[in-house]
């Protein structure tokens, strides 16, 4: 067998969440690391761009996996974990937004799962000042949108979430979704025309 077909075989092997969320509301703890293994990155993520700080990312993260162990029971779609989990991750970064200023916010070198531009030569001094200056526009731009747009962009177009699973995570309609990605966009490539 390829890689890849050895790849798919042990994906395929992986229990699915429904499997996994019925597990862990039956005692078994083992099956809950399993889902915090599979979703952390994920988790980390959204909640680093909505407050666009590592430390208290991993903080709400980690509050948000604990919130969900503690009513996993109350989950009535088993098979929507995944949308479940992130609303999580999406309020109480939003709450933890509100309730205190987010400490000093993150290098932008250190942004997690930040695409890396392939080039021949490496970037001189004044592309990598550029870079940081628009990396520091963009976090601003965003920080400026309504939230369910700044929820809807972060977790669709930036997170690259499936629009249902973006639904779900904001519990609203996919037909929602799309409009709030819409103005989200038309709202940041205006917060950013000097940037581009």
């Amino acid at each position: 067998m390829g890689k890849v077909a050895t790849q798919t075989v042990e994906q395929s092997a992986q229990p699915p969440d429904a499997e996994l969320v019925r597990r862990t509301v039956a005692g078994d703890r083992a099956a809950f690391d399993l889902l915090i293994r599979r979703y952390q990155r994920q988790a980390v993520a959204v909640s680093f761009r909505l407050l666009g700080n590592s430390q208290d990312a991993l903080e709400v993260t980690q509050d948000a996996f604990l919130k969900g162990f503690m009513s996993i029971a109350t989950l009535q779609k088993p098979e929507a974990f995944a949308g479940w989990l992130m609303r999580i991750v999406s309020n109480l970064s939003l709450n933890y937004r509100r309730s205190r200023k987010s400490r000093s916010a993150m290098p932008l070198d250190d942004l997690p799962a930040t695409p890396q531009v392939a080039s021949d030569d490496q970037p001189g001094p004044t592309r990598r000042l550029e870079g940081r200056e628009l990396g520091q526009g963009i976090q601003e731009a965003l920080a400026q949108l309504p939230e369910k747009q700044r929820l809807a962009i972060v977790m669709f177009s930036i997170e690259q979430l499936p629009q249902k699973q973006v639904a779900e995570a904001m519990d609203c309609s996919v037909e929602a979704v799309k409009w709030h990605v819409f103005q989200a966009r038309k709202k940041l490539k205006e917060l950013l025309k000097d940037y581009v």
